[in-house]
């Protein structure tokens, strides 16, 4: 099991990421990608599910037309751990 990231540890790797916000009820970070168009919306979306499966940590998502949004957060830690952040990163490197 992985442990949830304190306070400090939150703010630090929210801050080697892109557009990410925190939301505290949740312990969830998020983040709205917008695309030209559904297929490359799609194609973003094919891009993160093999990086997810590839990490073992899989997002909360929702895909309407040319907007994908995604959520992330660790239930078995109950908040935000490293595999959060980790798979953020995978994410915005995906989009560079």
């Amino acid at each position: 099991m992985v442990d949830r990231l304190g306070e400090s540890e939150r703010e630090k790797g929210l801050g080697e990421l892109n557009g990410w916000v925190y939301d505290a009820a949740t312990g969830a970070i998020s983040h709205v990608f917008k695309f030209k168009n559904f297929s490359e919306a799609f194609g973003f979306m094919s891009r993160v599910a093999l990086a997810a499966e590839q990490a073992g940590h899989h997002p909360d998502w929702s895909n309407s037309y040319n907007s994908v949004t995604v959520t992330l957060t660790t239930h078995d830690a109950g908040g935000l751990s490293v595999r959060d952040i980790s798979l953020a990163k995978a994410i915005d490197a995906i989009v560079a």
